[in-house]
């Protein structure tokens, strides 16, 4: 799993990270620092994300006043959160790591879940990721040998950080001046420094001289981009052919069939990915939601392959096509209901599940779902949306307006979801014959966005019209 820039997540995760700047100029850090792990939770490797992440935890910990005794007892590891974060790391350092963030959010220098982040981004392949938790710690121990000597040797490996890392070692150097580890490390340091000042660490990265050299930003883009994927088709080919072997030796570690797994999906080759999703869940950790909405991932992709795969030419591509569609609606509903019964209390789950019902036409379904879905902050306003939406097409038009108008007045910036809210309420307005309510809905949205959806020409439509 490589860390990622932000031109490889999605153009949704794009917009939610968007969010974030506004939340923290509003200081409504506990809403940043929702929407990070948010698109973290999606996107692991996200590594700028991350980073903002970890400054929303420090800007709200600032604000709280932390005494020495505190700040000895920090991380601790007693905390529930911490217990669950170290059994889940072995088999889903993933979520692991989402729960630990979930420790930061309001300990923000809690040891303990540093740790399990080292560990988690270690096993998941994120060593910049590491190197911030890691900092973090030798911040708070500077003279613990073993935890500086890992810190600078990650520093040497990734980049950055270097002058950090340095203080820290010679500061130790300094007080056991013959310690062969200290030494080296130093040695690896400076090896990496010397790079980094002649510029090739920028060049491998991607962000330095080559661009300079080419003079061509788009080539250089071009080139970065087409040498990242060869990159990683031949990393997946080569970790696929060691993991099937250890496989081999080891077929209860369930770590290796989960990886076992995720590369056989970033391949493509989906049946086989499926056959080592299903030895998981036929396994004792079979209960894991993580691992149900893999296969249900997987499975979809299956029948997106197949309809790729269908010849447009052909005589009956049309019917083919439909079955197919058909097939995979009908699959993405059952299963999806399949996992709100198994997890009753995953709210997400219930909010997928509303969409699936109010793709297919189930309104009155939908309906009890997205009520339910209003209860994960996450979704709560996504799914106000939709329950708005339900009772207009049930003609509870007044119902509709009420709930619109309740999530516009609990939600404080003017982001996509609240123009999506006030967008919603005024084509409300317009079914009911409300003309003057539904522009004065349209001219909040024109004020701030003109381009926003059909607005403008709603706009335009009504002044021309007077």
């Amino acid at each position: 799993m490589p860390e990622k820039l932000i031109n490889e997540i999605s153009q949704d995760l794009r917009r939610l990270y968007t969010r974030v700047s506004e939340a923290v100029q509003h200081e409504n850090y506990d809403y940043a620092l929702a929407l990070c792990c948010q698109i973290l939770e999606k996107e692991p490797g996200f590594f700028e994300c991350r980073k903002t992440l970890r400054a929303v935890q420090a800007q709200k910990a600032a604000g709280a006043s932390k005494g020495f005794f505190k700040k000895m007892m920090s991380g601790a590891g007693s905390s529930p959160q911490i217990a669950k974060a170290k059994i889940t790391l072995s088999r889903n350092p993933a979520e692991a790591m989402a729960i630990a963030e979930q420790v930061l959010n309001n300990d923000a220098d809690n040891s303990s879940a540093h740790r399990i982040i080292v560990d988690a981004a270690g096993a998941l392949e994120l060593p910049q990721t590491a190197v911030l938790s890691l900092e973090t710690l030798v911040k708070y121990s500077p003279k613990d040998r073993a935890l500086v000597v890992e810190f600078a040797n990650l520093v040497a490996e990734t980049g950055g950080r270097a002058d950090v890392a340095e203080k820290y070692l010679d500061e130790l150097i300094r007080t056991t001046p013959y310690d062969p580890e200290l030494q080296q490390a130093q040695k690896n340091l400076s090896a990496h420094k010397t790079l980094d000042e002649g510029g090739y660490n920028a060049l491998a990265d991607g962000e330095g001289s080559y661009r300079d050299v080419l003079r061509n930003k788009e080539e250089a883009v071009s080139l970065e981009q087409e040498a990242r994927v060869q990159k990683t088709e031949d990393v997946a080919e080569r970790l696929i052919g060691e993991y099937e072997a250890r496989f081999q030796a080891e077929p209860g570690n369930l770590k290796i069939v989960r990886s076992l797994a995720e590369l056989y999906t970033q391949k493509a080759q989906y049946d086989r990915a499926l056959e080592y999703y299903q030895r998981i869940q036929s396994s004792d950790l079979g209960g894991d939601a993580t691992i149900d909405r893999a296969v249900a991932d997987v499975t979809v992709r299956r029948f997106e392959q197949q309809l790729s795969q269908l010849d447009p030419a052909a005589e009956d591509y049309a019917e083919q096509a439909a079955r197919i569609q058909a097939a995979k609606d009908d699959y993405k509903l059952a299963e999806c209901q399949k996992r709100a019964e198994k997890y009753p209390t995953d709210m997400a789950i219930r909010f997928e599940l509303g969409q699936l019902y109010f793709q297919a036409g189930k309104i009155t379904e939908a309906t009890g779902e997205f009520q339910k879905a209003q209860q994960n902050m996450h979704k709560r306003f996504a799914a106000m949306s939709y329950l708005a939406q339900c009772f207009a097409k049930r003609n509870m038009n007044d119902s509709a307006v009420r709930t619109l108008q309740n999530a516009i007045k609990e939600k404080a910036a003017l982001d996509d979801e609240k123009k999506d809210l006030i967008y919603n309420l005024g084509c409300v307005y317009e079914k009911m014959g409300k003309k003057a309510e539904a522009i004065e809905q349209f001219l909040v949205l024109y004020e701030s966005d003109v381009n926003y959806r059909d607005v403008g020409a709603k706009v335009d439509a009504h002044y021309a019209g007077q």
